[in-house]
């Protein structure tokens, strides 16, 4: 008997089948024993236990006994991780059709009021694919020409935004100004754009100066009128709302982070600079030329979101596997970093991501981290994700190897203490023309 069928059969026997139409209740205790357990934050356990109840974690170690009342699921042979994180997704945003515009955007320059946990479809088809891939949390990604907006932590898991809602807002997405003459390939590409080889029409170069210089001129003029706005309001709430510059004033106080996507070494020098000047925190977001700075990234403790690594480079005369050294340079530097899809389609894919660089030099149990503990680390929610300790959210997938490794499967998913279905629209199909003749 394999071990996903010892497992499926285990659990009907306790008279809550995976494909039962009554889920357990949301605060069943569960007692995950006999497993290889990766803490992540700690040494591996083997033949290992966990204990889960009311969504969270409350025992880790070996011997554990189930309490009365606690689901007991025997999964010798199995290996238990913490849920992984993309730490910028599109999930749930993406366009209904080639016609509409993404969800994700917005018109205007400066929209830091604007949450993108509101526009995120709770149905869409995109976020049971990457559940049943071993992703349980994403953090949302608004887009937009300059400030677009706050970034939302969500569960992939729940019939409603509210009930996916983890953080509503973790950080405010800055698209930093650059002088732009070849544009920057997008993660997220319509599928009659996926072609590698098609040209991108070059931007004149005095037209990408007075872009940046315009950008510059509206950042740097928001930032100086928030703060004025701040200042005028200390004492007074009665004073007339402006909800632009009330959704900036976390940022001001130090409270939240500006997640800053900054692409070249020229812009990633100019937003570490700008955060000095503001004296604000950031995060550095797909940073392709990290790689050119690791010194200031190290001395400014400066943490850095990098995009896939599946993914071509950006110059011609850069090595062929440019992203794939990336993640090992930042993390021998000493570097905080992790990896995210800036995707919809490809939250999916986070594993294999960071499966990728570990060839080049990034050791295995660092990549994992890298979609993991570290996003935990970065968006300042480490004490409730990350990693498999008493105390956390008991988000966890039981697998059958490396989660990282294509070959494994992912036989159970639990998100906030609950066992949640791997369906997805790609197995329906799989099994509708599976005896197709």
């Amino acid at each position: 008997m394999s071990p996903l069928r010892r497992i499926i059969t285990g659990v009907f026997s306790l008279g809550f089948g995976l494909a039962s139409a009554q889920a357990p209740p949301a605060d069943t205790g569960y007692l995950l024993r006999g497993a290889t357990v990766h803490t992540v934050s700690g040494p591996v356990i083997e033949n290992g236990s966990v204990l889960v109840h009311n969504g969270k974690i409350i025992g880790v170690g070996r011997d554990l006994s189930a309490p009365e009342g606690f689901q007991v699921l025997d999964i010798h042979g199995q290996q238990i991780y913490p849920g992984m994180i993309d730490a910028a997704s599109l999930i749930g945003l993406e366009k209904t059709s080639s016609e509409e515009a993404s969800d994700a955007q917005e018109l205007g320059l400066l929209n830091p009021q604007l949450r993108a946990i509101t526009a995120v479809n709770s149905s869409s088809e995109q976020i049971p694919a990457a559940r049943a891939n071993g992703v349980t949390t994403a953090i949302e990604m608004p887009e937009g020409d300059l400030i677009s907006g706050q970034m939302s932590i969500v569960h992939l898991d729940g019939s409603s935004n509210d009930a996916m809602t983890m953080v509503p807002s973790a950080a405010i997405h800055l698209r930093f100004p650059a002088i732009v003459t070849v544009p920057v390939p997008l993660h997220e590409t319509d599928e009659e754009d996926e072609d590698p080889s098609r040209e991108i029409e070059p931007i004149p170069y005095a037209d990408a100066k007075r872009d940046y210089d315009g950008k510059m001129r509206a950042l740097n003029q928001f930032f100086e009128e928030a703060r004025r706005y701040r200042q005028a309001h200390i004492g007074k709430p009665a004073t007339p709302v402006n909800l632009k510059y009330e959704a900036l004033l976390p940022v001001l106080e130090g409270k939240t982070p500006m997640f800053v996507t900054a692409v070249r070494e020229r812009e990633i020098r100019e937003a570490i600079q700008f955060a000095r000047k503001e004296k604000i925190k950031i995060i550095l977001a797909d940073a392709y030329e990290a790689y050119k700075v690791l010194p200031l990234l190290k001395s400014s403790n400066t943490p850095v979101v990098l995009g896939p690594t599946h993914t071509l480079p950006l110059d011609p005369d850069d090595p062929y596997d440019r992203s794939y050294t990336t993640p090992g340079d930042l993390y021998k530097a000493g570097v905080k970093f992790c990896i995210a899809t800036f995707s919809s389609r490809s939250s999916r894919n986070l594993p294999y991501e960071a499966a990728a660089a570990v060839p080049y030099g990034l050791p295995m149990d660092e990549a994992y981290k890298a979609v993991s503990l570290n996003v935990a680390q970065i968006f300042g929610i480490a004490n409730r994700l990350g990693s498999i300790e008493e105390g956390k959210t008991a988000d966890l997938i039981v697998v059958d190897g490396n989660p990282m490794d294509v070959r494994t499967n992912v036989n159970l998913v639990f998100i906030d203490g609950k066992l949640v279905s791997l369906d997805t629209r790609q197995k329906e199909l799989y099994e509708k023309y599976l005896g197709r003749q």
